[in-house]
């Protein structure tokens, strides 16, 4: 895939995100990453998403070095870089700020599987990744640790990062763990959850 057409791809991906509320203000970010010529695209760093364009967009390796692009990279590159590194299948991300999943990260808490499609979609749970600072290696890592067998996870006191063969996936793993959020925090306060017994699960993995 080439760099523009990867830019487009990341653009409207980031757009529609935004949109849907899964990013306020200018946080978040999102990146599609070409293995075969080393290419990461990622959104930019404190670009307003409300005048984003695709020309705005950062092509880089994942060593850091930039090829193209006006504007300095996302703070959170080195999170993306190290997780294309460690999880070999993922070639997009979309790191949220989603509030209702944000505000399990807040709480320390995982989203426990309340609901069949989480299995699918996610694997099972959304686990949560320790605590680190922002931009920095550690995030990475813990992220891709709590993944090993998801594709996502919370990141304490922090957000959301899905992945995916491709943006649309990584797009709707995202979604899914945020509508996840809100039903399991809308159901606690109906009354006591109940988690998918792991038979189940496993049949569902099964399939």
């Amino acid at each position: 895939m080439e760099n523009e057409e990867m830019k487009q791809l990341v653009y409207d991906w980031t757009k529609q995100s935004y949109a849907e509320k899964l990013f306020a203000g200018t946080s978040g970010n999102l990146s599609l990453y070409d293995r075969e010529r080393d290419v990461m695209v990622i959104t930019p760093t404190s670009i307003p998403y409300e005048t984003i364009q695709p020309e705005d967009m950062t092509v880089m390796r994942l060593d850091g070095t930039v090829i193209e692009g006006k504007y300095r990279p996302s703070s959170e590159w080195r999170m993306h870089a190290i997780v294309y590194q460690k999880k070999e299948d993922v070639s997009a991300i979309v790191h949220t700020h989603s509030p209702y999943a944000a505000a399990f990260a807040a709480a320390n808490e995982r989203i426990p599987c309340i609901l069949i499609e989480m299995v699918p979609f996610i694997g099972g749970d959304v686990p949560l990744a320790p605590f680190a600072l922002p931009g920095t290696d550690a995030v990475g890592y813990g992220a891709a640790e709590a993944m090993k067998e998801r594709n996502g996870c919370l990141l304490a006191n922090h957000g959301v990062i899905a992945v995916g063969k491709d943006l649309d996936e990584a797009h709707i793993r995202a979604v899914y763990i945020e509508d996840a959020a809100k039903i399991c925090a809308l159901a606690k306060g109906i009354g006591n959850i109940v988690t998918m017994d792991e038979e189940t699960i496993a049949q569902m993995k099964g399939r």
